[in-house]
């Protein structure tokens, strides 16, 4: 268990890719911190989930990372009982609608959940990092924090802007630390399509199409974006998530790693 009295806070994991990340993170014995807005019943599932899978201890918080007042508040609370090792900034929101059909408060909202936050979490939890001369950041952009695709402007600009971010922080804690300690690393995971609950509607409507055969469905979704017409799963997403943690990648700082299937080498 190579995560063993490191603890774990990712944001937006009660269910999708930011719990499959919580679950490997778990099963290498991560006490961890799980986050996001949703009902007690979601909340227990994620908490049983990560518990089940090796997790030396859970804990649940609920907050809305727009209000950086209160992510502030949520912050010192969960550094009062412990450390902060890995900070994995996962929460997003998506809303698509041509530039001149975007209500500007979708801006906002996708701006400060999807970009901000990852700041505010950031510039908070870096400093104990630093002391420590270990810490491991991973954000969860997007292929979409690579290249474009139309009626996205505000997710697209936001997952280009995480990118940013993490080369910037990438280089000023790149010093820290040894390769005893581990040092602090900032890494970016573009994920291209991830089968989670939230497209399960769009797989569903391709299936039908496909009398019922899920893989010709999925193939048939994927076919305009993603060259091996597979998606990824969470616990893949969650798997690389590992790795980065690990001490071997001590000087993996810094990047954009993308899981999307060709999509960006096209």
């Amino acid at each position: 268990m190579t995560l063993k009295n490191r603890r774990a806070f990712i944001t937006g994991s009660f269910q999708g890719i930011g719990l499959g990340i919580a679950t490997a993170l778990a099963r290498e014995g991560a006490s961890i911190v799980l986050h996001g807005l949703s009902d007690p019943q979601t909340i227990a599932k994620a908490e049983q989930q990560v518990l089940a899978a090796g997790a030396s201890a859970v804990e649940s918080h609920v907050s809305d990372l727009r209000d950086a007042t209160a992510t502030e508040a949520l912050v010192a609370k969960i550094l009062s009982s412990g450390p902060i090792d890995i900070l994995c900034n996962n929460a997003g929101v998506q809303h698509t609608a041509t530039i001149e059909e975007m209500p500007r408060e979708k801006w906002n909202d996708i701006i400060a959940i999807n970009l901000t936050s990852f700041f505010d979490t950031m510039r908070l939890i870096l400093p104990q990092m630093k002391e420590r001369g270990y810490g491991r950041v991973i954000n969860t952009a997007s292929v979409h924090g690579l290249v474009a695709s139309a009626a996205k402007a505000p997710y697209v600009s936001a997952k280009h802007g995480v990118i940013g971010l993490t080369k910037v922080a990438a280089l000023e804690y790149a010093s820290v630390g040894s390769a005893h300690s581990g040092g602090v690393t900032i890494n970016a995971i573009c994920p291209g399509w991830v089968e989670t609950a939230l497209i399960e509607p769009q797989i569903q409507a391709r299936v039908d199409k496909h009398n019922g055969d899920r893989v010709a469905g999925i193939a048939d979704l994927l076919s305009e974006k993603q060259p091996s017409r597979r998606m990824s799963t969470p616990d893949e997403i969650g798997q690389l998530a590992v790795f980065l943690c690990s001490h071997s990648a001590h000087n993996i700082t810094g990047t954009a790693i993308p899981i999307d299937g060709g999509w960006t080498a096209q």
